[in-house]
């Protein structure tokens, strides 16, 4: 199913500071906060703390030696071959501590914006070739009609934007995370970037999934020089799921003035995965002003952000956007906005014959068996009255219900009529008034 790690081509490694890309002077400060902040001393470990190569390191301490901001300790420890020890003079301190007041980011260097934009290009979510099987594969564990399938193979394959909609309970959020299962691969996300002389980081342990023990093995890249530029993070394609919590501001950079640094917004730390917005109409802003905020990405490949200053800059959008939503879409979005969705799905309630092997799946599942004549009562009896309105969600909450009823009355496992009436009273609120 997985794309083979090979397909995605490896940010080669920077051997010296001019082919990091960034200015002498930022990567100067960044090693002296660097070192102030941890305490380093060797090459070695300046190269693995700051993501670059010894070579690089190497190079980053003798400028700041020559500027005598750092001075040799001699060897930590003689008769061990432990390398050249260094330290802050108290220029060095002095120069730190400045660039401590400008911006507290230390650590790994930032990978400047254009480099970015190369390796977002490399190893876009819309190279990705993805096929029935891949994808069926990934939903196996759901009950699709095979119509359905036919809509979201050309969606997912587009890397573009899906707007699914239908009645609630119906799997629109599990068919969403099938969908990120299918994708498969993995990517080079950046720590941290860099634009205008101001770092963003990107990388986020919550949302990027690192997989570490791949990059070790040499077998598994493709490698344009003996390692990979390690101020990236080898990661699974990422996924971001939002909700009702969604606000316009979690699109925009967020800024820490205590830190002066800045974080990357959602749909950036996505990028080269998949954005779900879920219950799209359930946020305090209303859905066509989210949308109206996606309506260049979407179509420009582009996003826009703003600096504290006000100065606006373009980074890469490179993501596949679900919409997920219980309303239907002309009652949500004007044309304008549905026209700059790529793909629009319903997801409807299962016929019977699904809702049935539903039914069936969840309770071999959880451990209870069958009952013919609780069944025929649930379909002949329950149902029409609700217009046989079935819903994906229904076979586990029905199922879940008598198991709670089965345990409180002491009683094995089992389904019967009553007990299918028991729980049925518990899926809906009677509609008779409540006195107040």
């Amino acid at each position: 199913m997985n794309m083979p790690a090979s397909t995605v081509t490896a940010p080669p490694a920077p051997r010296t500071m001019a082919e990091t890309g960034l200015s002498m002077v930022m990567m100067r400060d960044i090693l002296l906060k660097t070192m102030f902040r941890m305490n380093l001393e060797q090459v070695p470990d300046i190269a693995r703390i700051c993501c670059v190569q010894v070579s690089v390191a190497q190079e980053l301490v003798d400028l700041a030696r020559s500027q005598r901001l750092l001075e040799a300790t001699g060897t930590l420890h003689a008769t061990s071959g432990s390398g050249m020890g260094y330290q802050l003079t108290d220029a060095g301190k002095a120069r730190a501590l400045d660039a401590l007041a400008q911006s507290e980011y230390f650590g790994a260097m930032p990978v400047p914006m254009d480099s970015y934009r190369e390796q977002i290009m490399r190893q876009s979510i819309r190279n990705i070739t993805l096929t029935r099987a891949e994808l069926t594969r990934a939903m196996g564990h759901l009950i699709l009609p095979p119509a359905l399938l036919d809509q979201l193979g050309p969606a997912v394959g587009s890397g573009r934007s899906v707007l699914m909609y239908g009645p609630p309970g119906n799997g629109k959020s599990s068919i969403s995370n099938g969908i990120r299962d299918a994708l498969g691969d993995r990517i080079f996300v950046p720590l941290a970037i860099e634009y205008s002389g101001q770092v963003i980081t990107v990388y986020d342990p919550i949302v990027h999934s690192a997989a570490e023990a791949a990059v070790e093995d040499s077998s598994t890249l493709r490698r344009s020089a003996n390692r990979f530029d390690t101020r990236y993070v080898y990661c699974d394609r990422p996924t971001v799921i939002t909700g009702g919590e969604l606000t316009l501001e979690m699109l925009d950079l967020t800024y820490n003035p205590t830190a002066r640094t800045y974080t990357a917004p959602l749909q950036l730390k996505s990028t080269g995965g998949v954005f779900i917005v879920d219950d799209l109409g359930r946020q305090s802003e209303p859905p066509q002003k989210l949308v109206n905020r996606w309506i260049v990405p979407l179509e420009e490949s582009k996003d826009i952000l703003t600096l504290q200053s006000g100065e606006k800059f373009e980074v890469p959008f490179d993501t596949l956007v679900i919409f997920s939503t219980n309303f239907h879409p002309n009652s949500i979005f004007d044309k304008a906005a549905l026209r700059r969705i790529f793909f629009k799905i319903k997801i409807d309630g299962p016929s019977q014959e699904n809702f049935l092997k539903i039914f069936a799946l969840v309770a071999r599942k959880k451990g209870m068996p069958l009952n013919e004549k609780a069944l025929i009562h649930l379909l002949k009896v329950k149902y029409p009255t609700i217009g046989n309105a079935y819903a994906n969600y229904q076979p586990v909450f029905l199922i879940d219900q008598m198991i709670a009823i089965c345990q409180f009355e002491a009683m094995p496992l089992q389904m019967s009529p009553e007990l299918i009436d028991r729980a049925w009273a518990n899926m809906f609120v009677d509609e008779s008034d409540v006195e107040h």
